[in-house]
């Protein structure tokens, strides 16, 4: 049975506009795609091209780290990669061997190209590898960044100087999430959302590659939450030691586009919380932020029918697998397990979503239920 939620949210309108985005493919799309341990060109199917800037792959039938890549870090024969799963160092890696006006192309490779594995790519684009840069002063890091500041989301490079500083993130809005990582040494992931909370003055974080409960903030990690210009870190080798080189993924929310949230778990079977994202999603991950929990990773490309219940793991290399459920609607998410992963009575959780389509157009077309 279809569910639809019908719950109008006047207080996310703004205005009367209900998105600035009516074609939320034009900067996020998600391929699916079989290995063949050859060259391998990718189309993406959205309604618009998309060139990427962040591109981030999983072999979903066997087990493999995730492989993470930016046009700001280089692709093709300089390609380096991050995998989201390990506190490894950046690798060299060349099976990304281009991005395209509207996909990709592999090469050879076990880790997302292998023959006769199924595989996923999300997508990003921030602003086709043109970066603007900033130079360091005092501690506050040099580096550059590449921003879209219609979709919200921005691509930034710095050097660390050791002393807590402040760094460009060009956005034009204040960030609702940024992902932190060493480029040039082991070293966790860091993790800002704005739904954390704060240790006194200081953010609260979580880690990719780990399943941990939020950690307190302090003065090494975030030092501050962020601004319309910048974000601030401390002198901790996971976010800013001397001449070290990081990499950070910022996002704000775009109204039927993108949000950034939190929602407490009801302990509900068939009848968890509705998140209202005001659009249909098209991707989501979900953490728990008081206990130990994976990084869940759902999208209705792997699954486009509800009820939704193919899962990725952030934190772990896993194959795809099918458990907890959840629909994706017109306008949010309802939740339809009970599992601690994302609905435990009482828990809490964060979550970032993109959309499909928006819930309703700039020209006031409401978007159809699934």
């Amino acid at each position: 049975m279809l569910y639809v939620q019908r719950t109008w949210h006047n207080t996310e309108v703004n205005m009367g506009v209900y998105t600035t985005i009516n074609d939320p493919s034009a900067y996020f799309q998600i391929a699916l795609y079989n290995g063949n341990n050859s060259t391998n060109t990718i189309t993406n199917t959205g309604n618009s091209n998309l060139q990427a800037d962040w591109l981030w792959f999983k072999e979903r039938s066997s087990t493999s780290s995730h492989h993470i890549f930016d046009t700001s870090r280089g692709v093709g024969g300089s390609g380096k990669a991050l995998y989201s799963d390990t506190n490894d160092a950046e690798g060299n890696d060349a099976a990304l061997t281009s991005v395209n006006t509207d996909g990709f192309t592999l090469a050879s490779t076990n880790g997302f190209n292998q023959s006769g594995q199924t595989n996923v790519a999300w997508q990003w684009k921030a602003n086709g590898g043109s970066r603007t840069t900033f130079s360091e002063s005092g501690t506050n890091p040099g580096g550059g960044y590449q921003a879209n500041t219609t979709a919200g989301f921005s691509i930034i490079d710095y050097s660390g100087t050791s002393g807590a500083g402040t760094v460009q993130h060009g956005l034009g809005a204040v960030p609702h999430l940024i992902i932190v990582k060493r480029r040039n040494s082991s070293d966790a992931w860091r993790v800002y959302h704005k739904d954390l909370g704060l240790n006194g003055s200081y953010p609260n974080y979580l880690q990719f590659n780990q399943n941990a409960a939020k950690e307190s903030g302090d003065n090494g990690n975030f030092t501050a939450v962020p601004s319309s210009t910048v974000f601030s870190v401390g002198d901790y080798s996971v976010v800013n030691t001397n001449n070290s080189t990081y990499i950070a993924y910022a996002f704000t929310g775009k109204q039927g586009y993108s949000k950034f949230g939190k929602y407490t778990g009801n302990g509900q079977n068939d009848d968890g919380p509705f998140i209202y994202t005001g659009f249909k999603p098209r991707y989501v991950w979900f953490k728990r932020t008081d206990a130990a929990e994976e990084w869940y990773i759902y999208d209705s490309v792997r699954d486009p029918i509800n009820v939704i219940d193919r899962k990725i793991f952030i934190d772990n290399s896993a194959a795809e697998s099918q458990s907890e459920t959840l629909d994706f609607v017109s306008n949010g998410i309802k939740l339809r397990n009970s599992s601690s992963a994302f609905n435990a009575d009482g828990a809490t959780y964060i979550y970032a979503a993109f959309a499909e389509t928006p819930f309703v157009s700039s020209a006031g077309v409401p978007t159809t239920a699934r």
